[in-house]
């Protein structure tokens, strides 16, 4: 089972890397068509973007091929999950290996269902460009074999906890994608210059300020949902709610910016660059949490394997 599962990870990658090109190629080739530059915004529950589909707009074959490869490649990685599991006998996020092929299926899904919503095909090399990172970080460095959980990790809280966690990772990097675009168009716009380069490929500054807004609005109360989940396992594991533990400590860090960037949008009325740079630290704040603390710090949450 264990072997079985490395195959098909691997296939994943192959497949995704596969994508990462066709989305290339679909990226050089785009240029923003008319409709969608005239695209309406509606704010209101319920709405969406509304966007007339260009049939012959360029790179769209090739995007529509990227999505297709990334589908395949995303059921490969989940098969590759699940085989994980039963080689181990237990749910597979019991360490950073398995927690990296959780939270690479996160934001590979996290990307494809929005995209059903919306034309994000623009945003795919970012997007599998970071899930084929995480993918090749998960099996060079963090790979660990297939083993029972220490006694703390055996609970169903873990899968609430971790679960509600990998879907959190998978919002936020969709959200730092949608920011990185933003920051890359408007700079453009400012100059006078969005007519050419990589801009001209990219939807208009508001469409994506508003994308990455909601992107973070969405996810803010499941990592909220994260954070109390973990507090009410540390009091069932170890009899206390929070102890200051460097992941709790980066989880509630994390939480914070991501609450100070809603609240400055809801408030103050922050909108573009000062907006998306505290999304930007707030994505920071998490990659922090979830590499730096299992490699540079100790804690009661030292069950990386590495």
């Amino acid at each position: 089972m264990a072997q079985l599962s490395n195959a098909a990870v691997y296939a994943s990658m192959l497949v995704y890397a596969l994508a990462l090109f066709g989305f290339a190629a679909s990226l050089a080739a785009r240029r923003v068509p008319l409709a969608s530059k005239n695209a309406v915004l509606v704010g209101s529950a319920g709405a969406q973007d509304v966007e007339a589909p260009v049939a012959d707009e360029p790179g769209r074959r090739s995007g529509n091929i990227a999505l297709a490869l990334s589908w395949l490649a995303t059921g490969l990685l989940i098969v590759g999950f699940v085989l994980r599991g039963l080689a181990a006998e237990r749910f597979p996020l019991g360490n950073m290996y398995e927690f990296s092929l959780g939270a690479a299926i996160a934001v590979a899904l996290t990307y494809l269902i929005a995209s059903t919503r919306t034309d994000l095909r623009w945003l795919g090399v970012w997007v599998i460009g970071a899930v084929l990172l995480t993918l090749g970080v998960a099996v060079t460095l963090l790979y660990t074999e297939s083993a029972q959980l220490v006694p703390a990790l055996k609970s169903w809280w873990l899968v609430i906890h971790v679960s509600a966690a990998a879907i959190s990772g998978g919002a936020f990097t969709l959200s730092a994608g949608l920011i990185g675009a933003y920051l890359v168009r408007q700079r453009a716009e400012d100059r006078g210059r969005a007519d050419s380069g990589l801009a001209s490929r990219l939807p208009s500054a508001d469409r994506l300020d508003l994308l990455s807004y909601r992107t973070i609005a969405f996810v803010f109360p499941v990592w909220t949902f994260a954070v109390i989940a973990g507090a009410i396992w540390a009091e069932n594991a170890w009899g206390r709610y929070w102890g200051w533990d460097p992941k709790e400590t980066w989880a509630f860090i994390t939480w914070v910016i991501y609450a100070g960037y809603l609240h400055a949008r809801s408030t103050a009325g922050w909108k573009g660059r000062k907006a998306a740079i505290i999304g930007l630290v707030g994505f920071v704040s998490f990659l922090i949490n979830y590499f730096g603390v299992n490699f540079f710090a100790t804690g009661l949450h030292s069950y990386a394997g590495v």
